[in-house]
């Protein structure tokens, strides 16, 4: 599966590259988002506000999602918005705690991403602290990068308003965190075992890493990611089961 951001897709106040990105099959690149420079090199601080509300990706303290995934490898994911926060590139983050564990309870991926929204409302990807466990229980740190480090640069994971057509680097390091996402639709219904969604954001996530898989994203207003599918080089399919806003369960 590509690696998030997975809540966890993604102009403003930042300096514009328009970045296109392509996805196999073959099609039309994407636009870009107006007025962002994605990834940026040098993120200025000014730019970004406390606390992340964007309606897409709303990761307030507390908030918590459980996921639980259909294919091959039957899997339930954790994800945790915690009340810390870590500063990248002079940049307040905050810090959202992933865990995977596997069909017997055992703990495959624990990871710890840092997010910050820009004045406009944009969701920014600073990098993450991930350890991934083999079958014998080594761990694997490789997949880890930070904006600002070892040229690193923070991309965009969802937009303040997103457009058919836009598309985005989530994260850019070289071999290691290449992840880009592309918005297909602005008015998807989804059924998953929590609920069924209307208005809902469809994108399709690619990386040249593994330039055979594709999967399809499905954020609500109000709750973020609820179904994630491979639709080519795969047949996973990871939803939505619980959500806990803030410490209330809905």
């Amino acid at each position: 599966m590509i690696r998030r951001p997975l809540l966890l897709a993604i102009g403003a106040s930042l300096p514009l590259l328009l970045g296109g990105c392509g996805s196999a099959p073959e099609k039309s690149p994407p636009t870009g988002v107006d007025g962002l420079r994605i990834p940026t090199p040098s993120a200025d601080p000014d730019d970004f506000v406390e606390g992340i509300d964007n309606p897409y990706l709303p990761l307030t303290p507390g908030s918590r999602w459980v996921y639980e995934s259909a294919g091959v490898d039957r899997e339930r994911t954790t994800v945790t918005v915690t009340g810390d926060t870590r500063e990248v590139q002079g940049v307040t983050t905050t810090v959202v705690h992933d865990v995977v564990r596997d069909s017997g309870g055992e703990v495959v991926e624990d990871t710890f991403d840092w997010f910050a929204q820009d004045t406009a409302g944009n969701v920014w990807y600073f990098g993450e602290d991930t350890t991934e466990y083999d079958d014998r229980g080594r761990p694997d740190h490789s997949g880890s990068w930070e904006a600002g480090v070892g040229g690193a640069q923070a991309g965009l994971v969802m937009p303040a308003q997103p457009r058919v057509g836009d598309g985005y680097p989530q994260e850019s390091l070289a071999g290691v965190a290449e992840d880009r996402g592309e918005v297909l639709s602005v008015d998807e219904a989804v059924n998953v075992s929590f609920g069924s969604f209307t208005d809902v954001l469809q994108t399709e996530d690619t990386t040249p890493l593994e330039p055979g898989l594709v999967e399809h994203k499905y954020y609500a207003p109000g709750v973020g990611l609820v179904l994630e599918e491979t639709v080519l080089g795969g047949a996973e399919r990871v939803e939505l089961v619980e959500f806990t806003e803030g410490g209330s369960a809905r």
